[in-house]
């Protein structure tokens, strides 16, 4: 068993594995896994039959997903954790993350202790693009409000927008850092900048769409996102200058608008957030998609 430091090269494989099932959470997207190689040393193994992915950083080891296969192998859990245990000082430290709901009764039959992560938000892509009813009023005044009073162009993402939309961001985390005290959410935003990064870098080479709004030939807001499967789409980064009131409506709207193959957009985890619960509730979500940790004692959460 050979276990190979993540690759671009490694794309076609990943989705091989990652087809063989209906996934609906975010994380289940070779673009969601290798946008943190600047903040994980990323590896993985075939593993009876199934992809293993293991990701570490200074506090350890962990399986970024289940093992992925046909079906869910005990052989393979048990060599992931053997794996994990080999690197994790602390034991307890190793863990498998991101289980989806329908294979919960398996891992807790291994006598895994399984806990609840924050759930993805799951909409109507057409709710969305609509903006229709008074559950909308809000997000269709400040849309209406921005298309009003701005020219702007809505255009596909070129990669000589690529500094122009890291300016743009790093504005717009020392806007939310100062608006949202608290260690959690910056660490946050600093890691989303590092992923930034990495997509930017290797936009060609993974399968992103991205939108940008100019607004006097400059870049005010940026979106990107990718296709979780042939209902789901998932919208990773929506970055906009704060300043400009309706903006963020309307570039969120122009690109759930389309999106017309999609039944579906998943607007990713709240990671526990009060404001940022807030924000994805608001667009009223057919479903909150729940998701889970495994470990073999009780006490370890999410890194």
């Amino acid at each position: 068993m050979a276990i190979k430091e993540l690759s671009l090269k490694d794309k076609d494989l990943f989705h091989q594995f990652l087809n063989l099932g209906e996934h609906r959470l975010s994380v289940y997207a070779f673009e969601n896994i290798y946008l943190w190689k600047r903040l994980f040393d990323i590896s993985w193994a075939v593993i009876d039959g199934h992809l293993c992915i293991f990701f570490q950083d200074r506090l350890g080891c962990f399986l970024y997903l289940p093992p992925l296969g046909a079906a869910p192998s005990s052989e393979a859990v048990e060599a992931s954790f053997k794996i994990m245990d080999q690197e994790n000082k602390d034991k307890d430290i190793s863990r498998i993350e991101n289980i989806e709901e329908e294979e919960l009764a398996f891992y807790q039959a291994l006598g895994l202790v399984c806990k609840e992560k924050y759930p993805d938000y799951l909409c109507g892509r057409e709710s969305l693009a609509g903006l229709r009813g008074k559950k909308f009023k809000s997000q269709r005044a400040a849309y209406n409000y921005f298309v009003k009073h701005y020219e702007r162009a809505y255009q596909p993402f070129s990669l000589q927008d690529s500094q122009a939309c890291l300016r743009l961001y790093r504005r717009w985390m020392q806007d939310r850092k100062a608006a949202h005290q608290g260690s959690v959410y910056g660490r946050m935003l600093s890691d989303g900048r590092l992923c930034l990064q990495t997509l930017l870098d290797n936009y060609r080479k993974l399968s992103f769409l991205g939108r940008v709004v100019k607004i006097n030939q400059q870049i005010k807001a940026f979106t990107f996102g990718f296709k979780i499967n042939a209902e789901i789409f998932c919208i990773l980064y929506e970055v906009t200058d704060l300043s400009v009131k309706g903006l963020a409506q309307f570039i969120f709207r122009e690109f759930c608008r389309e999106m017309k193959e999609f039944r579906y957009i998943n607007l990713m985890d709240d990671s526990g957030l009060e404001n940022l619960q807030r924000v994805k509730l608001s667009y009223h979500p057919v479903r909150l998609i729940p998701a889970y940790i495994a470990t073999r004692h009780e006490g370890r959460l999410s890194s």
